[in-house]
């Protein structure tokens, strides 16, 4: 497929545009930043003005200029668009900055791209949609493992842009018909982060209260990813990512009793199980996570 990857130099776009380009994608990355690796092209796009983005879109693809016959005219040479560009987290911008830059660069996005016919958005949401993330004091999600359907109801201007964006993406798709699907992505971790930042996770579960005890190593990002390029028809949709386990060695019941007291537990869950489900993404995308801490770091609770 060829790829139009917004964000691309990112933390997590980093990683998954070269691994798009690796399993034999043509991408390019649109981004203020330049990537520089030698399988993805760069190109400087501002996503805040309406008018870089249409033209980006409906521009030639470096890799393109080789293929015979006149340019695509009315359309886009691109097959598919995988936005994840935005300002990634509170505290990094004021408030209104942060919404206002994310929400018109998700909105001209996908106005371009449908617009030049593209049939697949895939899109960055966030975990923090929850409100659980960056609520102030503590703040319980109303059941778990916490799913698709959980109400979405944050305070903060980063997770606002974020719900903002999947309004806008399904308003988009409902007009055109196109496969436009989200990913309420968890905590992004990169591999060298485990022996970083790991340790005192499992020495100290509640560091992870805010992210619902789980993350998603940004490998397995990539292969949700594809996945969700691959998989067609499902109209507009949200999608849990997240990796199969925990981010703390405790149990999954020893969680349930010191943090969610009270909390519904809606179905049986497994020892080390992540309260972030995937389930959803499982069945229609056919994620399955090949990643763990527990590749990297011993796991203090193992028995035998």
């Amino acid at each position: 497929m060829r790829i139009f990857f917004t964000g691309g130099s990112g933390k997590a776009g980093h990683h998954v545009a070269p691994y798009l380009a690796s399993k034999g994608h043509q991408v390019t990355n649109a981004d203020l930043t330049p990537l520089r690796h030698p399988d993805v092209a760069d190109l400087r796009v501002d996503l805040t003005d309406a008018g870089q983005v249409y033209s980006a879109l409906a521009g030639t693809p470096a890799d393109d200029l080789d293929t015979p016959g006149p340019s695509t005219g009315g359309g886009s040479a691109y097959d598919a668009v995988v936005h994840f560009a935005a300002i990634p987290s509170m505290f990094l911008a004021p408030e209104a900055t942060t919404f206002q830059t994310n929400i018109a660069a998700h909105y001209n996005v996908l106005e371009a791209a449908t617009r030049l016919g593209i049939r697949k958005v895939v899109f960055a949401s966030s975990e923090t949609t929850y409100g659980i993330c960056f609520a102030r004091g503590e703040r319980k999600p109303l059941y778990v493992p916490v799913d698709e359907e959980h109400p979405v109801v944050p305070e903060d201007s980063y997770a606002i842009s974020k719900v903002a964006g999947e309004v806008v993406s399904r308003s988009f798709q409902a007009r055109t018909g196109a496969d436009v699907y989200g990913f309420r992505i968890n905590n992004v971790i990169e591999p060298h982060e485990y022996a970083e930042k790991f340790p005192a996770f499992l020495a100290d579960p509640s560091l992870r209260r805010r992210n619902v005890f789980a993350y998603i190593d940004v490998r397995d990002l990539g292969l949700a990813t594809e996945r969700a390029l691959l998989t067609d028809g499902l109209g507009f949709e949200v999608f849990n990512v997240a990796n199969a386990d925990m981010s703390v060695a405790a149990t999954t019941q020893e969680v349930i009793d010191t943090f969610y007291a009270g909390v519904e537990v809606r179905r049986e869950m497994g020892r080390d199980e992540t309260f972030y489900s995937i389930d959803k993404a499982r069945d229609l995308l056919g994620f399955s996570p090949q990643h763990s801490w527990r590749d990297v770091l011993e796991d203090p609770r193992a028995q035998g």
